[in-house]
């Protein structure tokens, strides 16, 4: 980016004050900042600081009744996904800041453009000089004009016809942010060449059809990023070295300081991250595989492999957490120490989840690509499942090693995948109303297909537990679960003592003390054998299998052929309770158990 301008050591608590003052000062009602989760379902995150004010624009709400004025400004927090791969030079981030002012018919160009003016030119201090400003040339497929009433504007501020720049609608017009929404042509202040503020002007209401059709109340809506605008006020050159990151990046520094390029792209990726997954866990996402939840997993394990590769220790996440609640943000948003325990809690489930499948992943991940241009979507998918890797933290490997992805291979086994999915979900017998009725498995709900999961899973560990108490040569000879029990068949020949029953209990219940990692893998089926899976002798398998692994893959608690569903960690099944045992026929006894 290049430095800019210095303006003193201004903190980006004083840039916020400053900000919020001028506007106060001009008839504008401070708003808080919104959550990260919008009301608009059609976009994932708060990305802009209109989004909280679109109903205002609309006329759907009133701002005098809400706010006692037609005009606003905030700080909004908001997240950006599309540039999560460019995180780690000097101008991206997931997390950031916008100031912004609105109005809605309160006010139109002239003003909205002199406040910009004045604030950048009179209150930062910025020399006329450096300044270029654009505006937009038309869109004549769409009957939009070109904005000559800004042109005005600016030429009466001195602006030289030589600062003024004609942009298309690519350039200077602002879409709705979901699929449809208000929208108008832009003036946009740069300073030495940098975009500094965005003024959009909400002269339309763009349909699901696409079509520009003209707003009743017209408003403003600018935007200006608090992290560029640090970066440029601090006399900094990226970032990363302002005061909304630099104390970070020392945490994570420690004492050293690193001159490799990797090295500082590792920790900036961490910091960015880190911070973007504390403020979306405040907000009350969690990881997941689907939507928010999704993109916070991805950022935290991208940061816990970073963390990894630069041996950092496992407190580095606490230490951060506290760093960005108590230092960086502390009066600004008071909830994240609030919340600072249940944030760290989220943060290290999913690092210890993550973490036991790191190590064997990346093994793994050597072993698929080595003598290899291309990588399957197949093994693709399979590190998805198995080892927990999003596609995106694979595709980074696989650049880092200079080997392609076959994504349509892999976006091809994910729609197989949720095509079987939804199929055994939704299977219905005899007018029963069950959304899952395999013979073995049965639910009539979502919350009974829960208790159903945990009790299958369990069903797996007492059938390893009673192998290793009883003997190899017992193996599993049926079994019926529903959301309030299980019963497991196997194969013995005499009653089991109260010893050997709390034995098996015990060691069932110490592999869900350890919150073990449960992994699936499709394999070949004499693959699948020679790995020790086991079987139910009746079944007659397909010759590729699902094969579901309870713990290390290469020293797991329990391996077994099995077609789901399963806990995704063996700490979520709950305390496991042998209630009964008992004969079912000459050398067959049956064990019915609960999970509390």
């Amino acid at each position: 980016m290049g430095l800019l301008f210095y303006y003193g050591d201004m903190t980006h608590q004083e840039i916020r004050e400053k900000f919020l003052n001028f506007f106060k000062e001009r008839g504008h009602a401070v708003v808080p900042s919104s959550s990260l989760l919008p009301d608009d379902p059609s976009v994932l995150f708060t990305t802009a600081g209109m989004q909280q004010f679109k109903k205002y624009y609309t006329g759907e709400a009133d701002p005098i009744k809400d706010f006692g004025s037609k005009n606003t400004a905030s700080i909004q927090k908001s997240v950006r996904t599309v540039d999560i791969e460019e995180v780690g030079d000097n101008t991206h981030a997931t997390f950031f800041e916008m100031l912004g002012n609105f109005s809605f018919g309160g006010y139109w160009k002239k003003e909205a453009i002199q406040y910009g003016y004045d604030f950048m030119i009179k209150d930062l201090g910025i020399s006329p000089e450096r300044v270029v400003v654009s505006i937009f040339k038309g869109d004549h497929e769409n009957n939009i004009p070109e904005d000559r009433e800004s042109l005005e504007i600016w030429k009466s501020f001195g602006v030289p016809d030589d600062k003024i720049i004609f942009g298309d609608k690519e350039d200077n017009f602002w879409g709705p942010t979901g699929s449809k929404g208000p929208c108008g042509p832009t003036t946009e202040i740069y300073i030495d060449g940098v975009e500094i503020w965005n003024i959009v002007f909400n002269e339309f209401f763009c349909d699901e059809h696409k079509k520009y059709l003209p707003l009743e109340i017209k408003g403003i809506d600018t935007g200006m990023g608090l992290e560029r605008l640090a970066v440029m006020l601090q006399g900094k050159n990226n970032v990363y070295e302002t005061d909304l990151s630099l104390p970070v990046i020392t945490e994570i520094r420690g004492k050293e300081l690193y001159d490799h390029e990797n090295n500082r792209k590792a920790e900036r990726i961490i910091a960015d991250h880190m911070k973007a997954a504390i403020f979306m866990i405040s907000d009350g996402v969690l990881p997941s595989n689907s939507e928010q939840g999704y993109v916070l997993r991805r950022l935290l394990r991208r940061a816990i492999r970073y963390v990894k590769s630069l041996d950092l220790p496992d407190d580095i996440y606490k230490r951060i957490l506290h760093v960005v609640s108590h230092d960086i943000y502390v009066g600004v948003y008071p909830e994240l120490s609030k919340k600072q325990d249940e944030i760290l809690e989220v943060i290290e489930n999913e690092r210890y989840k993550f973490s036991k499948a790191l190590s064997n992943g990346i093994k793994e991940f050597e072993r698929i690509s080595s003598g290899t241009n291309v990588i399957s979507g197949k093994d693709v998918f399979d590190l998805y499942t198995t080892f927990g890797f999003p596609v995106e933290l694979t595709k980074e490997l696989a650049e880092e090693k200079g080997v392609e992805l076959d994504t349509k291979s892999f976006e091809a086994e994910m729609e197989k995948h949720k095509e079987l999915s939804k199929a055994g979900q939704e299977k219905k017998f005899g007018g029963h109303g069950l959304i899952l009725d395999t013979g073995e498995l049965k639910a009539g709900n979502e919350e009974e297909l829960k208790k159903v999961t945990r009790l299958h899973t369990a069903t797996h560990l007492l059938h390893a537990a009673l192998r290793k108490v009883l003997g190899e040569e017992v193996h599993q000879a049926g079994s019926d679960i529903t959301a309030e029990r299980l019963r497991f068949d196997f194969n013995f020949n005499r009653k089991l003592t109260d010893e050997e029953k709390k034995e098996i209990e015990n060691l069932a219940n110490k592999a869900v003390d350890d919150d073990l990692l449960v992994t699936m893998r499709e394999m070949p089926y004499e693959e699948a054998v020679k790995l020790g899976a086991l079987s139910f002798f009746k079944e007659k398998y397909p010759s590729t299998v699902k094969v579901y692994t309870v713990g290390d893959w290469d020293k797991p608690f329990s391996r077994e052929l099995c077609g789901g569903p399963h806990v995704e960690q063996t700490g979520e099944i709950g305390r496991i309770t042998i209630k009964k045992e008992q004969s079912v026929g000459t050398g067959i006894r049956r064990i019915r158990a609960i999970v509390e």
